[in-house]
């Protein structure tokens, strides 16, 4: 196997966590949406995830101050609507009208849903000592939504530079439980 030298600046793209999300704030009554790919799982019970959201980004300051979102993961389907929402800032539209997404009323905090994702996460802030340095926030999640179906729900993966990863065939192995 031959290798080549691999630019730092583009590491991001071997460890893409998981799928691309929609990230739903609300402050003063007026919801956000932005796209977020850098994202991990910190816990499984109760679960925490952690988020990178740039502070260049409309939405740090939102969540920072209201200490809340929802973590909406979109379908293959909404790729585009993905990509648009992600290429706009929300100081200057409101998203949810323009890209044709409906708001859903949350449980558990008060940023609404979207309802088109087939997943929602309600999720409270729990720690932010590390969003000055390196923008990392801690969420909790409260309370978590999924679409009932049958058919398989295939996310999106980003993979740098306006690439995209579509989820494939699912693999099914043995695994011991401890």
């Amino acid at each position: 196997m031959v290798k080549k030298s691999f630019p730092l600046s583009r590491v991001y793209q071997l460890l893409e966590p998981g799928p691309v999300v929609m990230v739903s704030t609300c402050r003063d009554g007026k919801p956000n949406i932005m796209t977020m790919s850098w994202h991990m799982m910190i816990d499984f019970m109760s679960p925490l995830v952690g988020c990178v959201i740039s502070e260049e980004n409309y939405s740090f300051k939102i969540v920072k101050q209201t200490g809340e979102c929802v973590i909406n993961i979109p379908t293959v389907e909404l790729i585009q609507t993905v990509v648009d929402v992600g290429n706009t800032t929300g100081s200057k539209i409101d998203k949810f009208a323009t890209f044709h997404l409906t708001p859903k009323k949350a449980l558990c905090i008060d940023v609404p849903l979207i309802e088109e994702c087939y997943a929602n996460l309600e999720c409270k802030v729990i720690d932010m000592k590390i969003a000055a340095q390196y923008n990392i926030f801690i969420l909790q999640v409260l309370k978590a939504w999924k679409t009932i179906s049958k058919k398989r729900q295939r996310t999106i993966h980003h993979a740098g530079k306006g690439n995209f990863i579509i989820d494939g065939k699912m693999i099914k192995l043995p695994s011991k439980k401890k």
